[in-house]
């Protein structure tokens, strides 16, 4: 079996919601198999089902000047933020499939949240990143040790509708930690972000397509799938890429 994997580089947010979109109703309608899209976004903030505007500490002038947009959308979790630097996935995947750890008809909304997680945690112990779950908290965070606490590297949300899933993961990995002081990330108060870069050891490189490389085979590795790139939609939704779920 196969995961596509198509990577936009860095696109506007909304053009990667679209893509997603596209993509999704392609998988609902078996046109496509399941697919990995990864893209970076210019800064933009997102609210999703459940969060607090409030968790928004610039102002809206603020972030007028800043040229950072703020979409509401229909993904699980509080807001987060997305930017330069930082590695966005969207797994666009059935859940009624073929997937490790599915019992019944379909797999879980949480187990798929899980295992996008073991793939983060994988992907970070690439990069010599030693990282984990922390319980009732969705995401990647680093180890604790002593008196310093968890770190969160990766956040997730995703959407399930008719058993097709959307939106996904943010690994930060060279990201400007500083714009997440225009929020309260996922509305966690007592926990820092950290990036990729910053936790890894001098002498590793760190840089957005080697982590989407990582990224890409744990996931394949994880699901255990051939992963199949694209160069771009069109070849994606192409018959080739059809002819070879």
């Amino acid at each position: 079996m196969h995961l596509h994997m198509l990577n936009l580089g860095r696109v506007p947010y909304l053009e990667g919601l679209r893509v997603m979109r596209d993509v999704a109703a392609a998988r609902y309608e078996g046109q496509v198999g399941d697919t990995l899209l990864l893209m970076e976004h210019p800064p933009v903030l997102t609210l999703g089902r459940n969060a607090d505007r409030a968790n928004i500490l610039a102002s809206n002038d603020s972030l007028a000047r800043k040229g950072v947009e703020v979409h509401e959308i229909n993904r699980g979790g509080d807001v987060t933020y997305h930017g330069p630097g930082q590695l966005v996935g969207y797994p666009i995947f059935d859940l009624r499939g073929d997937l490790p750890g599915k019992h019944g008809p379909h797999l879980g909304p949480v187990d798929f949240v899980r295992q996008i997680e073991e793939a983060i945690i994988h992907t970070c112990k690439d990069f010599g990143v030693l990282t984990q779950c922390l319980s009732k908290r969705t995401g990647v965070w680093t180890l604790a040790g002593g008196s310093i606490l968890e770190k969160k590297v990766a956040a997730i949300g995703i959407h399930v509708s008719r058993a097709i899933t959307t939106h996904g993961f943010a690994v930060n990995v060279t990201t400007d930690l500083r714009d997440f002081e225009w929020i309260v990330p996922c509305g966690i108060t007592d926990r820092r972000v950290t990036s990729l870069e910053i936790e890894a050891d001098s002498t590793i490189s760190v840089t957005l397509p080697r982590v989407a490389d990582a990224i890409s085979r744990n996931f394949g590795r994880l699901f255990q799938r051939q992963v199949v790139a694209a160069n771009d939609l069109s070849e994606l939704l192409s018959s080739r890429a059809r002819n070879v779920l």
